[in-house]
């Protein structure tokens, strides 16, 4: 009888608990307006927004979070599954107000326009971005334009084909972000001079099967011989989910909101 009674509730725990993530990341996620960017040539980039509790007598600093392979489409929905959310808690919103942006890379496409050379540790910056990168970037300068931004607190970070892409952009446009956070990506180690000089936080996790973790290990050294001071959070015993630890650091998001270009 005892057993019995122990486990129902350990199931009805396990179904509480399940409910009320649930319910956590419906409340979380509805804080995120749904928006379309079309620029002047009739392209499209799907994004939710987090905007700050904000008045005209100041500026807000701009996250730009950038998503990994598997939430890639056109739903405007998965962007928001992985890591984002730590933005949106009451804590954060309060102790950091921000205009949170949450892009979404339509199917079959990515973030980065990265070739592999010889040598496999190493990718090349190809010259054009991609079709979704660009459209981020006119994003960001519309933005700049119609909200109270404060574009010498413009960040960048995202995870895994979002930690590519957080790289490709930081090595296009070196001057736009005041700082990156790029987890388990990487990128040209042949243009760290370009980004020496930007505030940069690398995660990765040990046991990374998907990307391995030489990749930031690589842009580590680089941008050390370049001269940067640049942050790497190596988590021992973790996986490709490095993001689930990366963006619950709270001495990660006091560290982003201080930076200014």
């Amino acid at each position: 009888m005892k057993k019995t009674v122990v486990k129902s509730f350990l199931l009805f725990l396990s179904l509480f608990c399940g409910i009320s993530a649930n319910l956590t990341f419906a409340q979380s996620s509805s804080r995120f307006s749904f928006k379309t960017f079309t620029n002047g040539k009739g392209d499209t980039l799907n994004y939710r927004m987090l905007s700050p509790d904000y008045d005209t007598l100041r500026k807000y600093p701009l996250v730009i979070f950038l998503h990994g392979l598997g939430e890639r489409g056109n739903d405007n929905e998965a962007q928001l599954k992985w890591g984002v959310m730590n933005f949106a808690t009451d804590q954060t919103m309060v102790l950091h107000p921000a205009f949170i942006i949450a892009p979404q890379c339509p199917s079959n496409q990515t973030w980065s326009n990265l070739d592999r050379i010889e040598n496999p540790r190493e990718f090349r910056l190809q010259p054009s971005p991609t079709k979704p990168m660009e459209l981020v970037i006119q994003l960001i300068h519309q933005l700049i334009k119609t909200l109270p931004v404060d574009s010498n607190r413009i960040y960048i970070t995202g995870t895994s084909m979002g930690g590519f892409g957080t790289f490709d952009a930081i090595e296009r446009y070196p001057h736009l972000f005041a700082a990156a956070v790029p987890v388990c990506g990487g990128g040209d180690i042949s243009k760290a001079d370009l980004i020496a000089h930007i505030p940069i936080w690398i995660f990765h996790g040990s046991e990374d099967a998907a990307v391995n973790s030489f990749f930031s290990l690589d842009m580590v050294e680089a941008l050390t011989k370049a001269g940067a001071h640049v942050g790497f959070t190596l988590y021992p015993s973790v996986g490709h989910f490095a993001w689930l630890a990366a963006y619950s650091d709270p001495l990660m998001m006091e560290w982003l909101f201080r930076q200014h270009k």
